[in-house]
């Protein structure tokens, strides 16, 4: 299936690794223009050398997306190397895991800063542009953590579903001026990240990594965790022309392992 993205200006937040990376050499493939905002410097590099043979057009942009100023920055870089951002992908940012009985005011506040802000301070400005040129698409990678409460993720939990409610009703405000934006939320996927989890469930439950692993997979209907490139493919399909009607949709890809209506 042509995807009717070649030339589009992709900006992926996040796209130094895990989920934003695939996500970023899935627009290169399909003729993109893209351009990565990531906060890690080493990370960045690694990534840009990874995807460098994909494209010449290619960019690549250091900040810290709990920052505002900073988060307008890096669009306004964007753009002025790359065009104008045609989608905007958001992967950035990722609430701490934390057992139940460490959880403190600050907790909450760190993950909000981490998941929700880095997402809606790059959205803003976007958003803003996307409409007054009376066309764009967003795509929020959000998390099953917003709707599926888990002890050791209730933090970053929460900033998910604040985060599913933000793209619910922007697509809602902003569809008349053109912009279409939409959310997946990823079960499990083998990123680092993840990894970074496990190790705090490991030690809640006194256990192993390899347990941990070993036991979610059971969980999984489908026998096993998401690849970083099964989700970038229905982020692709979200924020091309092929999925024109779509907007406000809160897609969960987890593999049927919460059964629900939705």
């Amino acid at each position: 299936m042509d995807l009717q993205l070649q030339g589009k200006h992709v900006l992926v937040t996040g796209g130094s690794r895990g989920i934003g990376l695939a996500c970023a050499r899935e627009f290169l493939r399909e003729g993109c223009k893209v351009t990565l905002v990531g906060r890690s410097a080493a990370h960045m590099d690694s990534a840009m050398s990874s995807l460098r043979a994909g494209s010449a057009q290619l960019a690549g942009h250091c900040a810290d997306l709990r920052d505002a100023a900073a988060a307008l920055q890096a669009v306004e870089d964007t753009e002025a190397q790359l065009g104008p951002i045609d989608i905007l992908v958001n992967s950035a940012g990722a609430a701490r895991r934390t057992p139940p009985d460490e959880l403190r005011p600050q907790a909450w506040q760190d993950a909000m800063q981490a998941k929700f802000f880095t997402y809606v301070n790059v959205m803003d400005p976007v958003v803003r542009r996307m409409g007054a040129r009376g066309t764009g698409c967003v795509v929020n990678v959000i998390g099953m953590g917003g709707k599926v409460a888990t002890s050791t993720h209730l933090a970053g939990g929460a900033a998910n579903a604040a985060l599913m409610l933000a793209t619910a009703g922007l697509a809602n405000a902003w569809g008349p001026r053109g912009v279409r934006i939409n959310a997946v939320n990823p079960t499990l996927t083998l990123t680092d990240r993840l990894a970074e989890g496990f190790a705090v469930d490991a030690r809640l439950r006194h256990t192993t990594e390899a347990e941990v692993l070993k036991q979610a997979e059971k969980k999984l209907p489908l026998g096993r965790l998401a690849q970083p490139e099964e989700i970038a493919a229905v982020v692709l399909f979200l924020a091309s022309p092929r999925a024109s009607y779509v907007s406000g949709a809160i897609l969960s890809m987890d593999g049927a392992a919460v059964p629900l209506v939705a």
